[in-house]
């Protein structure tokens, strides 16, 4: 935000204008409403600068700062015609001219958020791309993948020259692999007849190769495939989606390196999680990566980033004011992050009970919510300035130990099977399907404030949320109750997206009953366009294709990541493994997690 007062430039935070002061938004990169700008520019005469050496200009004969001197009376007299007709346009009569007083500033920005996304998306569909699916038959790519590509292609988004080619190792033609996608195509707009036609344009454009992982002569065919519609097009831009098992990770990095990139365009590579289980199996993994691609190429997803309520925590946090001076151990009592899931392992027991739900969902996912929470503000929205943020955050977070944790494993119960009910499942397997655990940040702003965090299998709901408790408001004259004395800010990531602050209220009525009560934000209610909120894997696949990287994983986040967790899980792990506690099968987990908290002063928020 930049302040034009008597010709001079100073930074402010808010916009407005009045006794003689009009604050003009100028931005750089995104700001932090979310609205994107390029470098602002003053043209005409309305250039407002620093009075400079006294040399002369061969156009008017003036020095610099007299023509510094004049443009900042000018733009002076312009801010205060503003003012002026901003003030009698609250008194319902409109100062005439006083708008095109205001334009003459000419102040080249872009527009906003949405205007920017169009005008990037309209750029990029400039050129053709190719879009490279490994592990094409499963279930990745059929339940995540091709839809979002799908409803990209929907809503227009996809550059208008493409190609989608599955690879995998399975034996199909073209028609059987457009066959295989098309059951898992759906439109999230209602539009029968729209999504039908979009359908019948969509699948010509996917092609199927079957080939080896490992395999350069294989992969080396995939180029010629891709090469035959590049040819024409003189762009060879390719985006390889890996949606492959880690076992065939390497092979597939090594074989696309050597036989596969593109000749005149670039090449992106969307790797999946998991990276590695432990810091040592990253390292290697990365090793492996950085050999055959460079860190700019590498686009590390993580789907949890491209939801709409974790997108939404730095704006919340940097773009409203009532938050900013109020999110530090002053005024946080604690920050509790939950993950909480309805169903079991069924399906995937053996590769669950080799991960667990720590490595599944708390080392990426919730870790990344909690970095967004604590970290300071970025420089910018840029990309590398945000996960710059986020490393020096996560490097002053304590590191774990198995005593920070509770462990539960689910047992049979209301008619469910257990854990160990799985054929997939060892008898003996200490593989915990929840985990509560409890995090330190020893720094100026968080200092003594715990970030409880919680995921689970086989629990009573389907949720993941987080909670910010505030302290008790000091000297309480109303005797407030215990359990309702904490405000708490509550955002629902899943499902039902919302926003909603906990208060203390008086009761309607004669008497001075005290109730707790909620100002909030159903997105659903709120924005008509909410209903079609896109899918993670949508704004992850478009921001790789865009060359946007603010929200995937660098290596360095990742590294830091595992620091934290390591200790903890090789604990976890091998002969003297703690037994996690048993929970049943629908229930909120094992009690010995309300212990957790209950220790700390603290109770887990149930809502």
């Amino acid at each position: 935000m930049t302040e034009y007062k008597h010709g001079r430039l100073g930074q402010k935070n808010a916009a407005g204008c009045g006794r003689g002061v009009c604050r003009i938004r100028v931005c750089r990169g995104r700001d932090v409403d979310g609205g994107w700008s390029s470098d602002t520019k003053m043209t005409g005469s309305a250039f407002v600068g620093s009075a400079g050496p006294a040399t002369s200009s061969p156009v008017s004969g003036r020095t610099q700062k007299e023509r510094a001197l004049m443009n900042n009376r000018a733009v002076t007299a312009a801010v205060r015609k503003a003012s002026h007709a901003v003030r009698m346009d609250a008194r319902n009569a409109p100062a005439p001219g006083a708008s095109a007083m205001l334009s003459g500033l000419q102040l080249d920005t872009q527009k906003s958020l949405m205007d920017s996304v169009h005008k990037r998306t309209d750029d990029c569909r400039k050129e053709p791309i190719s879009i490279v699916v490994l592990g094409a038959s499963g279930d990745l790519a059929k339940k995540k993948t091709f839809p979002a590509l799908f409803s990209l292609f929907y809503h227009d988004l996809l550059p208008d020259d493409f190609q989608i080619v599955g690879y995998a190792r399975r034996d199909m033609s073209d028609d059987e692999f457009r066959e295989l996608i098309l059951g898992s195509l759906t439109c999230r707009v209602l539009d029968g007849r729209k999504c039908s036609e979009k359908m019948d344009q969509f699948l010509p454009r996917c092609r199927y190769h079957k080939g080896s992982y490992a395999s350069e002569e294989d992969m080396a065919s995939l180029d010629k495939l891709t090469a035959d519609f590049e040819e024409q097009r003189g762009v060879s831009n390719r985006l390889f989606y890996l949606a492959v098992p880690p076992s065939v990770f390497e092979d597939a990095c090594h074989s696309i390196h050597r036989a596969a990139r593109g000749a005149k365009g670039w090449t992106r590579v969307i790797v999946e999680k998991p990276f590695g289980r432990d810091l040592a199996s990253y390292v290697h993994l990365q090793a492996s990566l950085s050999s055959s691609f460079s860190e700019e190429e590498v686009y590390r997803i993580d789907h949890y980033l491209g939801k709409e309520l974790v997108q939404n925590l730095m704006t919340l946090r940097f773009a409203n004011s009532i938050f900013e001076p109020l999110w530090n151990h002053h005024h946080i009592e604690s920050v509790q992050i939950s993950f909480k899931e309805p169903f079991g392992v069924e399906g995937r027991a053996g590769y669950f009970n080799d991960f667990g739900i720590v490595r599944d969902i708390m080392q990426n996912h919730l870790l990344q919510a909690l970095a967004l929470l604590a970290m300071e503000t970025p420089v910018s929205l840029s990309g590398e300035d945000i996960r710059n943020e986020k490393v020096k955050v996560l490097r002053q977070v304590k590191p774990l130990t198995i005593d920070d944790f509770v462990l539960g494993q689910y047992k049979a119960a209301n008619g469910k099977p257990g854990y160990f009910d799985d054929d997939g499942v060892p008898k003996n397997s200490t593989t915990p399907t929840f985990a509560s655990c409890v995090f330190h940040i020893p720094n100026r702003r968080w200092e003594g404030v715990p970030f409880l965090m919680r995921a689970g299998k086989a629990l009573d709901e389907r949720k993941a949320e987080i909670v910010i408790q505030f302290k008790p408001a000091p000297g309480d004259i109303f005797n407030v109750p215990e359990s309702m004395k904490s405000n708490c800010l509550v955002i629902r990531v899943q499902p039902d997206e919302a926003i909603y602050m906990k208060i203390i209220s008086k009761a309607p009525g004669l008497t001075s009953r005290l109730e707790q009560a909620r100002l909030n934000l159903f997105y659903r209610e709120a924005w008509e366009e909410s209903k079609d909120i896109p899918d993670a894997y949508e704004r992850l696949i478009l921001d790789a294709i865009q060359g946007e990287k603010s929200l995937f994983i660098r290596d360095d986040e990742l590294r830091v990541a595992w620091q934290i967790f390591d200790t903890a899980l090789k604990q976890m792990e091998g002969d003297r493994a703690p037994k996690p506690a048993a929970y049943n099968y629908g229930s909120a987990g094992p009690i010995e997690a309300e212990r957790q908290a209950f220790k700390l002063g603290l109770q887990w928020i149930h809502d």
